[in-house]
């Protein structure tokens, strides 16, 4: 691929990770032993999030899956606003889908070292409430980047019915990220006719993310519009949660996007 000019395009190093809420699940047997991290207050998970804030330094824009804001579980930590501390993030949101009271605020996160014009909630369709997406938007003139994070549902037809919202939400804006941990493959994705319709594409297809010590499936994606340049998306050999995460640099055009990036 010929690499655009430095002053056509900006680069964004990008990541989705499903963080299962820091318990870092490791091992199948860790489903069992460590399990009650994803209830309780633990110190090993508090650790856990600072092994995953150093993942973070080197990225510009990142989407969070399994995110508490919270609660007794996490002694009141908004998780995503300590990593955002601790990586130097400038920017970060938290959206709640399952707010269990006291005792879990389950949602999605983003975190950014840009800070976006606004940013949206919404409700995602399902057979089960609590699935959301979390929409930005950067714009800079007539021109709009929306990035959005979601986490889809497991049964095939929610799921069906999510990916033509989110193909909805960002069919409006002239480029279009969506960092998502999607429960299905990167193939299923690209022959999904609401996608295709509006151009969005997965650019991890054959990269398998889950389960992180031995990946098989691959159910976290960066999806984009045509339009954007891309490379090559990465899954990186990280073990602190059941899903590895997938990184990319995308370009996007001069003028949306004015930030310093870091090489992937």
């Amino acid at each position: 691929m010929t690499i655009p000019k430095k002053d056509a395009y900006h680069w964004l190093s990008c990541m989705t990770y499903n963080m299962q809420v820091g318990a870092g699940t490791a091992r199948p047997r860790h489903y069992v032993s460590r399990g009650w991290r994803q209830l309780l207050p633990s110190r090993a998970s508090h650790t856990n999030l600072r092994h995953i804030a150093r993942l973070l330094r080197e990225f510009d824009i990142v989407g969070l899956q399994e995110i508490d804001a919270g609660s007794w579980r996490t002694r009141q930590h908004n998780q995503v606003e300590h990593l955002a501390a601790l990586a130097g993030f400038v920017y970060w949101h938290t959206q709640i889908n399952r707010d269990f009271g006291r005792f879990a605020q389950h949602g999605l996160g983003l975190l950014s070292r840009i800070t976006p014009n606004f940013i949206e909630e919404h409700t995602l369709p399902g057979n089960i409430p609590g699935r959301g997406a979390l929409l930005a938007y950067f714009t800079q003139g007539q021109t709009t980047l929306a990035v959005a994070v979601a986490h889809l549902s497991l049964g095939a037809r929610s799921r069906m019915a999510q990916i033509e919202a989110l193909a909805g939400l960002v069919s409006e804006v002239d480029h279009g990220i969506i960092l998502a941990d999607s429960n299905c493959s990167g193939q299923a994705l690209t022959a999904n006719p609401a996608l295709r319709k509006i151009g969005l594409r997965s650019n991890s297809p054959s990269l398998p993310s889950y389960p992180s010590w031995q990946p098989r499936r691959d159910l976290d994606h960066i999806i984009c519009t045509s339009k954007l340049k891309t490379r090559p998306a990465r899954v990186p050999d990280v073990r602190l949660s059941d899903h590895r995460p997938v990184c990319q640099m995308i370009a996007c055009p001069a003028g949306v996007l004015k930030a310093p990036t870091s090489p992937v």
